[in-house]
């Protein structure tokens, strides 16, 4: 009879929570530059004078990168590991900041798109690396809490973004019918971006220089990469293709990213509008709410307020890992994910079929219930793909390129029958993920370490 295996020693926690806290802090980081999105949306529609689906195109070009850059962020990894990605990302997204400051001073609206897809290129590469190195840094059974736990810090940053956004980009901007963008107000958006981009370029170096720095304490921390030869693209495609459960959790992240993206980046333009709070003082009655959207003393509810109100949208999906990791610790993630999407369902239907000034508080509460789907879906579908991890978070992340299709939908969609009723495409979205959410709950996990248990 074997003897058991002895339990890691205090050395060897330590270094893996030292390994895990540098790892959450880049989940902050693009949590915050990817929700700078939903107000840059809103600002570029009055700034270029867009459509509602040609606005859009921001997130598209920020999201399509997902679909062309994880197969090789995912063969960048298994060739080189964790840490040079990582490095190599934060290098990606400080040439993406570049870009961006050219952008907003040229006043051209393809370089912004062209800039989005760098930064976003360098993003993919980070969440390919980062995902599964946090629920890689301890016990296997605690892969949910840990994951979840880093993802709650991610929406600390989404939840900054559109405030800091707002206040930047949104100053004296309108985007109503009958209303004109003047020079001044333009100009001041323009710089607003600017302004935005030159400090998130500085706190990307500041990553960069600390992760070069921790590089030895991650190192040591990862567990050990099996000896063999180095997959190709090829291969990890042709492998995560060949799993069925591989697939179904990349059509269930697409579908979410989908649904949490276009509505974000309709939320300031929906919560604006007049039939929900563009003629009401309501929300500044609301504790909290009301001060951080900052009244401006004129009736109604302006794009910058609006703006900064979808950081509780944000915010509720931060409270919601916060809860969720708690909850994760002692229930079936699967029946968790279950409640979570159909709550979310329902949600949007009522603001879709019911509307009015209801309806805003309704959509902002929409975030609670986002809260734990991506990182639950993400480790659902690595203990059950029949892949090897790298080539399973390849297709996961791959499969985030559903922020560039769904919300541009949901903008052709807005544009023909209004904000509201745009809602029902992420209804639907959220329909199909409760079925995924049911389906993992009957399917027994494959990929865990000895003596796990699934959450």
């Amino acid at each position: 009879m074997d003897a058991p295996s002895a339990a890691p020693d205090a050395g060897t926690k330590s270094t893996a929570m030292a390994a895990f806290a540098a790892v959450t802090v880049l989940f902050f980081a693009w949590g915050f530059i990817t929700s700078l999105i939903d107000p840059l949306v809103a600002a570029v529609k009055g700034i270029f004078t867009l459509s509602d689906a040609e606005a859009q195109l921001s997130a598209s070009a920020f999201f399509i990168a997902y679909g062309l850059m994880s197969f090789p962020a995912a063969a960048l990894i298994a060739r080189f590991h964790s840490v040079p990605s990582i490095l190599t990302a934060l290098s990606t997204m400080v040439a993406g900041c570049l870009v961006m400051l050219a952008a907003a001073n040229l006043a051209i609206y393809p370089l912004v798109l062209a800039g989005l897809f760098i930064l976003a290129s360098g993003i993919t590469i980070l969440q390919v690396a980062a995902n599964p190195l946090a629920a890689a840094l301890g016990d296997p059974r605690r892969s949910h809490f840990r994951l979840t736990f880093s993802q709650t810090f991610n929406s600390f940053g989404t939840f900054l973004g559109p405030l800091i956004g707002s206040h930047l980009f949104l100053e004296g901007v309108e985007v109503k019918e009958g209303t004109v963008v003047t020079e001044a107000v333009r100009s001041q958006a323009l710089a607003g971006i600017d302004s935005a981009y030159f400090w998130i370029c500085g706190l990307i170096l500041a990553l960069l220089l600390f992760f070069w720095v921790s590089r030895r304490i991650v190192d040591a921390a990862v567990p050990p990469a099996p000896m063999g030869r180095r997959a190709r693209i090829g291969e990890l495609i042709g492998e995560a293709f060949s799993s069925r459960w591989g697939l179904f959790g990349a059509a269930a992240i697409f579908l979410y990213v989908g649904a949490e993206v276009a509505i974000g980046t309709h939320m300031a333009l929906f919560l604006n509008s007049d039939a929900v709070w563009g003629q009401s003082d309501a929300p500044f009655g609301v504790p909290l709410l009301g001060w951080f959207m900052g009244s401006d003393g004129v009736p109604g509810v302006s794009l910058q307020e609006a703006g900064k109100a979808v950081a509780f949208y944000w915010g509720g999906a931060m409270v919601g890992r916060a809860i969720g990791s708690v909850l994760l610790a002692r229930m079936s993630a699967a029946k968790l994910l279950t409640a979570f999407t159909a709550a979310a369902t329902l949600l949007c239907l009522y603001v879709a079929l019911v509307g009015g000034v209801n309806a805003g508080f309704v959509a902002l509460g929409i975030g609670l219930f986002n809260s734990i789907m991506f990182p639950v879906i993400f480790t659902l579908t690595l203990e059950r793909s029949t892949a090897r991890a790298e080539a399973t978070s390849g297709l996961l992340c791959t499969a985030i390129v559903g922020g560039a299709a769904i919300p541009y939908f949901a903008g052709l969609l807005s544009d023909a029958v209004g904000y509201g009723m745009a809602l029902v495409l992420p209804a639907a979205c959220y329909a199909l993920l409760c079925v995924f959410a049911i389906a993992a709950g009957r399917t027994p996990a494959r990929q865990m370490s000895a003596g796990a248990t699934v959450h």
